[in-house]
């Protein structure tokens, strides 16, 4: 197929194939493929993949683990969600990928990859695309909760080992989905390397530069998106044409809503010519939403919102309902309560209410985004709004410092 049957960078725009909806406004898949601890409303230390993992096994025995994690997979994003987003204008979704759930360090895995094969599908018989995110590379690209890090460390930066599989798990990827014109782009690591490993930049300049060459020789098509580095707010020291096919992406949280926020990201696009992406932005209430997603129409920056689903979580658009003994597990969770006895039962109801048929929606949250609407669908409506708990604080401050420059960041 020719260059003009994907997604393309044309100027500062990100261009449509013929026939396929914008690029404009889309929706996170947080919490499927990698799970953070806050989306369950559990507290710290159980706050990433690995660490839930263990805490889950630990209540309930590892064939019973096993068994939840595979079914918590099939079900927490379906067809019905990907429906669901699409029926409510939403025109891409943005797919968090975990490698260890799909990469062995040489091969890919089938169960893993199966789950992106279907999203890809289920896009496509809604009508809309999908970005594939690498959210948690080989060794972790933030050394945070979020990246699934095994040490608490970036290793993806400082481990050869590490840095050869997160090439390797893109070049496998653009591969199998080269000829895939659903899949609207490459968002090649997400939120790498916060501020206190700002020493690791040149290393991330590295990654971009040697990333860019893997896809490009087996895939000369696809859109790349670059994210900045400190929960993606700044490119200092990667700031550079990485493709002529790519965007800048950046992420904007609990900051003024306010062109002065994003000056530097405007700046930036007007300097090197290349389109925006605000890529996640959301866990506000739903005034902010309004505001700052108004604020990216306003500049024609195309938006993705984060995210579609969490465990009673206001922030949200659809709210999955606490299991009824619930606040057993967030009490032993943060260490203040024993184990649940028969916890396999709270977590077989957690599994039950999952799907998007046993949500309710938030349609205010909904509304508050431009073009967006709740769609049609027989769910209960959840009208209280609710701001962020429980995220990284340097996670915030990060965010905070992208508007701090130009003005005081909205009180959280």
């Amino acid at each position: 197929m020719s260059a003009t049957a994907y997604y393309r960078r044309e100027g500062q725009s990100i261009v449509a194939p013929d026939g396929a909806p914008e690029f404009r406004r889309g929706m996170g898949l947080g919490g499927w493929l990698l799970p953070e601890g806050y989306m369950w409303d559990l507290p710290a230390p159980v706050d990433s993949p690995r660490r839930m993992e263990q805490f889950v096994l630990e209540l309930i025995g590892p064939e019973r683990a096993a068994r939840f994690w595979s079914e918590y997979r099939r079900r927490f994003i379906t067809a019905e969600d990907i429906a669901l987003i699409a029926a409510a204008g939403f025109d891409h979704v943005r797919l968090p990928i975990n490698a260890r759930i799909m990469f062995d360090g040489t091969d890919l895995i089938d169960e893993g990859i199966a789950l992106v094969d279907r999203t890809v599908d289920w896009c496509r018989d809604e009508g809309i695309s999908c970005v594939l995110d690498l959210h948690g590379a080989p060794g972790g690209q933030t050394g945070e909760n979020i990246d699934d890090s095994p040490h608490r460390r970036p290793e993806l930066f400082t481990d050869p080992a590490a840095y050869e599989e997160g090439l390797r798990l893109w070049g496998l990827l653009a591969s199998r989905y080269a000829d895939e014109p659903v899949v609207a782009a490459y968002d090649v690591l997400n939120e790498p390397l916060p501020e206190k490993h700002e020493a690791l930049v040149p290393k991330l300049a590295e990654f971009y530069r040697d990333v860019v060459a893997e896809i490009r020789a087996v895939d000369p098509n696809h859109l790349l998106s670059i994210e900045g580095w400190n929960w993606a707010t700044r490119f200092d020291g990667i700031d550079q044409l990485w493709d002529p096919n790519s965007c800048l992406h950046f992420h904007k949280y609990w900051s003024e809503p306010s062109t002065d926020s994003i000056r530097s990201m405007l700046d930036l696009r007007e300097r090197l010519d290349l389109p925006l992406w605000m890529g996640e932005s959301g866990e506000n209430d739903d005034q902010w939403y309004t505001e700052a997603f108004g604020l990216f129409e306003q500049h024609g920056i195309p938006w993705t919102f984060w995210t579609w689903k969490k465990v009673d979580r206001p922030t949200s658009p659809l709210i999955i309902t606490r299991p009824d003994r619930w606040d057993e597990v967030v009490r032993c969770a943060a260490g203040t309560g024993p184990a649940p006895q028969d916890a396999d039962e709270i977590f077989d109801q957690l599994l039950e209410l999952l799907p998007a048929a046993r949500c309710a929606v938030r349609r205010a949250a909904l509304a508050a985004l431009p073009g967006i609407s709740a769609p049609a669908a027989d769910l209960p409506d959840i009208r209280r709004s609710g701001t962020h708990r429980d995220i990284p604080q340097d996670h915030q401050e990060g965010q905070i410092r992208l508007a701090s420059e130009h003005g005081s960041p909205r009180t959280r």
